[in-house]
């Protein structure tokens, strides 16, 4: 994973610190190993987002944010890794998680139409937010995890391969 081509699409420091809406952050925003871009900080950001990407909550962004600060993760790219599931992609994605907690569970998968009501969400919550959670930490769990060693190997191949055409051009 190159530097330059991660760098280009994040955002920049001053841009972030720009953003009204993140004011209350304070010196937060300032701390140098939020906005570095190695392969260990990456990583940690392909964990905390792809992660937090498959769990059905609000406030995901949030959640990413305080991740990144909490293990020294990159915070755009922690942040932005959560947009894996936006509104076109949170509808398969999450009846694919509710599918994989029915069959980690032994639970029928039931059919269902959605209506947005409090009744119907109160009748139907532990029938499907208890498989749907089930999945989506399983789900969750195993991507991040594949996420963050794939980006490891990723980066470490790269850095060999570098190595390897500067050692043939002496």
């Amino acid at each position: 994973m190159p530097k330059k081509f991660i760098k280009r699409y994040l955002p920049s420091r001053e841009r972030v610190n720009s953003i009204e809406s993140l004011r209350f952050l304070g010196d937060i925003r300032n701390e140098p190993n939020l906005w570095h871009i190695n392969r260990h900080s990456v990583a940690r950001a392909f964990l905390i987002g792809v992660f937090l990407a498959f769990i059905p909550m609000p406030f995901q962004m949030l959640a990413a944010a305080f991740g990144a600060l909490m293990i020294n993760a990159n915070l755009p790219l922690s942040v932005a890794l959560v947009w894996i599931s936006n509104p076109i992609t949170m509808p398969p994605l999450f009846y694919f998680n509710y599918r994989v907690g029915a069959a980690l569970l032994d639970w029928p998968v039931t059919t269902f139409e959605f209506h947005l009501s409090w009744q119907w969400i109160s009748e139907r919550l532990v029938d499907i937010g208890v498989p749907l959670y089930v999945g989506s930490v399983a789900v969750a769990t195993v991507l991040s995890c594949l996420s963050y060693l794939l980006i490891q190997y990723l980066w470490r191949r790269k850095v060999r391969k570098d190595w390897r055409l500067r050692r043939r051009k002496l």
